[in-house]
C-alpha cells in the first residue's frame, strides 16, 4: 500500500492563441513546438482559431500569453492582423508570425510582430522563439 500523498498541483503552461486558415499548419506548429516549453512545466493551452474575427474576439477577451499567426493565411493574413492588434488593443500579448520565406522578414518588421519564424518550420527555431516570448511575458508581468 502506498502512503504517497499527491504534489501540489502542477502549474499551469502558457495559454497561446494560433491562428492559420489551414489546420495542417496549426498541427505543424503545435508539433514543432511541442506539449510543453521546458521539463517540469505545465502544458501548453492551445487555443486555435480560423478566422481574424475570432483572433480580435479571443485577444480582446484576455489571458493570453502569445499570439502564433499564420502570415501566408488566406483573406486576413496574419501580418496585416498582427499590425492591427497591436495597434487597437491595450496590452496586446507578445506576437509571433510565421511567413513564407525568409525574405518576407521585413514585412514582420513592419507588422510590430516581436517575432518572426520563416517557413519551412525549424521546430528548434520555433520552439526557441516560442519560450523566449513567453518566458518574457511573465517577467513583464
Amino acid at each position: 500500500m502506498s502512503t504517497a500523498q499527491p504534489g501540489p498541483a502542477a502549474t499551469p503552461g502558457p495559454r497561446i492563441l494560433l491562428y492559420s486558415d489551414d489546420v495542417d499548419a496549426r498541427a505543424q506548429v503545435r508539433l514543432a513546438v511541442g506539449r510543453r516549453l521546458r521539463r517540469g512545466a505545465g502544458d501548453i493551452d492551445w487555443v486555435e482559431v480560423a478566422t481574424a474575427a475570432a483572433v480580435i474576439a479571443t485577444t480582446e477577451a484576455g489571458g493570453l500569453d502569445l499570439l502564433i499567426l499564420d502570415g501566408e493565411a488566406d483573406k486576413v493574413g496574419g501580418l496585416g492582423l498582427a499590425r492591427q492588434l497591436k495597434d487597437e488593443i491595450y496590452r496586446c500579448p507578445p506576437t509571433l508570425v510565421l511567413t513564407g520565406r525568409p525574405q518576407d522578414a521585413w514585412l514582420a518588421s513592419w507588422s510590430n510582430a516581436d517575432a518572426v519564424v520563416s517557413r519551412p518550420l525549424d521546430p528548434v527555431v520555433l520552439h526557441g522563439a516560442v519560450a523566449a516570448l513567453v518566458e518574457a511575458q511573465a517577467v513583464t508581468r
